[in-house]
């Protein structure tokens, strides 16, 4: 496999936890992809869209890949289509949420992917979860931690108690 990529998963409808465990599940069973790590699940305070939508549930998973960036998002985009993700409102309630926070440290800005995400670095809920799966991570040359303690929504975040995954997650033979 090629490159390391750090994708955010985000859901605030039906069984939470449930869809971002499936989802990265499903992720990791993608020939192209191996799930190198994920963070525990973090309950966050919606952040922009319509007021009244129910807490998020959060998590960070690191994946290694050989699919160019705008294949890895065609990827995730497939994973939110089976759980019948939509999009009508902006920030607003999701089945599920997969972005494609960071490619291998690389910039790109196409009409469909700008990497690194360019909110990202102003989002706890992406921000706190990947810092408890990597205390060491780095995020546009400047330390994740730094910048989850900086983050505006920082007090909408829930402590990271629940492992996403199992600590050997099941993929497929050979993965």
């Amino acid at each position: 496999m090629g490159v390391r990529a750090v994708l955010a998963l985000g859901a605030n409808l039906g069984d939470r936890e449930g869809t971002l465990r499936r989802a990265a599940l499903e992720l990791a069973a993608h020939p192209g992809i191996r799930l190198v790590r994920a963070s525990p699940v973090v309950a966050t305070a919606p952040v922009g869209g319509p007021p009244g939508q129910d807490e998020f549930r959060n998590a960070v998973v690191e994946v290694e890949t050989d699919l160019a960036p705008l294949e890895l998002l065609r990827a995730c985009q497939a994973v939110e289509d089976r759980h019948h993700r939509t999009r009508e409102v902006r920030w607003g309630p999701r089945t599920l949420d997969v972005d494609v926070v960071d490619y291998d440290a690389r910039r790109l800005d196409s009409p469909e992917l700008t990497l690194p995400h360019p909110r990202a670095a102003g989002r706890a809920f992406v921000l706190v979860p990947w810092a408890l799966m990597d205390p060491e991570a780095v995020l546009d040359g400047r330390p994740v931690a730094e910048l989850a303690r900086a983050a505006p929504d920082r007090d909408g975040v829930g402590p990271g108690t629940e492992p996403l995954l199992p600590a050997d997650p099941p993929g497929p033979p050979g993965h």
